[in-house]
């Protein structure tokens, strides 16, 4: 059985986000141990990101294992346009790793499973 890597999200307005990153860089916040290192603005950004086609796209790079993005373009049958912006988004989120081999991006998979946790934003 492979190994699951859960990542930890939470949703959090920009607006609270700001405070608390504030609040950090002045040291009158830590952020727990446990706390989520990724952060969205909204449940339906989230859902933007880990829509069921990114979902799909995670599958088959799991499953095929290519080794550049024409080979997964190849096997998602996704302009590579589009595909390059959606890996760099799921980049950014920590979601894929892009490695240059060979002059080709190859991308993994690096969360198969997240956690999320969020409040609602009340004083």
């Amino acid at each position: 059985m492979k190994k699951e890597n859960i990542i930890k999200v939470g949703i959090m307005s920009k607006e609270q986000y700001k405070k608390r990153t504030i609040a950090i860089a002045k040291g009158e916040y830590v952020p727990r141990k446990d706390e989520p290192k990724v952060w969205f603005e909204s449940l339906q950004s989230m859902s933007q990101i880990l829509s069921s086609q990114n979902q799909e796209l995670l599958k088959v790079i799991i499953e095929k294992q290519p080794q550049s993005l024409k080979e997964l373009e190849t096997l998602t049958g996704r302009a590579k346009p589009n595909l390059s912006r959606t890996l760099k988004t799921l980049e950014q989120y920590g979601i894929v790793a892009l490695e240059k081999v060979n002059n080709a991006l190859v991308p993994t998979v690096k969360a198969t499973r997240f956690s999320v946790e969020f409040g609602l934003d009340v004083a």
